[in-house]
């Protein structure tokens, strides 16, 4: 009974000399908004650098953010882009000193394929909260979907002889942010291509074209069987911000 009593007592004066202080992260996808709820969150760790011990974990929640706001309005100095609204994970420490965390992000978190990770380390400060704004972490990228033709499907040469073979894909920014003909995100600002190989060789490259709200299109003509491999990519010239899909399928 004696020790439990120590124990109680020991947890008891840790706790007691731990602050509660809390820090506001956000994703912010590259060029665009912020990642929230409506593309299903970015996940976020945030590590104890000394000793790898996880302080806080959770998902981004809440809106993408003030279009305007975010991508027209003039930057100043002390200028905010983000609103109670705006997507971000609301973390709580409970410190007792001055600890150098590390904090990483997983974003899109629902989709594997377009997943990145960025990282920063910081100095956290008991009792000091870090909120408004908050650590804005920045994710690179586009979310593409390989729509047409599907993954390891198996087409017969017969069925497209003599025809377009046609690719299909869906281009989203990484905030799932519309890419539109004229819009913000605009469609003919980026180079969407795909690229094809049969049986791990080169064999055609086709540019893509919008035919609808982020729905991509381009055809290819194939005459001979064998296992197929297809990425399709996005690029930004301006800005570098790349994407990429790959998939595989058989043609026989």
């Amino acid at each position: 009974m004696k020790k439990y009593l120590i124990l109680l007592l020991t947890m008891f004066c840790l706790f007691s000399y731990a602050k509660e202080t809390k820090i506001t992260i956000r994703a912010k996808a590259k060029d665009a908004k912020f990642i929230g709820s409506s593309l299903g969150g970015a996940y976020v760790i945030i590590r104890n650098k000394i000793n790898n011990t996880i302080l806080a974990e959770g998902k981004t929640s809440g809106s993408t953010g003030n279009t305007d706001l975010i991508m027209k309005a003039p930057k100043h100095r002390e200028s905010s882009i983000a609103d109670d609204t705006t997507g971000k994970f609301l973390a709580t420490l409970h410190i007792d000193e001055p600890t150098f965390v590390s904090i990483e992000v997983f974003s899109p978190f629902n989709h594997k394929q377009a997943q990145a990770k960025v990282s920063t380390e910081i100095w956290v400060i008991p009792g000091k909260d870090i909120l408004g704004d908050g650590i804005i972490l920045e994710i690179p990228g586009f979310i593409i979907d390989i729509l047409k033709p599907r993954t390891h499907q198996y087409i017969g040469l017969n069925s497209i002889s003599g025809k377009p073979f046609q690719i299909q894909a869906n281009i989203v920014m990484m905030c799932g942010c519309v890419i539109d003909k004229g819009g913000v995100w605009d469609s003919d600002k980026f180079e969407t291509k795909a690229i094809i190989n049969k049986d791990g060789k080169l064999i055609s490259e086709t540019s893509l074209s919008l035919i609808s709200t982020n729905l991509f299109e381009g055809s290819v003509s194939i005459s001979s069987p064998g296992n197929y491999e297809i990425f399709v990519y996005a690029f930004d010239p301006k800005t570098g911000n790349t994407g990429v899909d790959k998939i595989n399928y058989v043609i026989y």
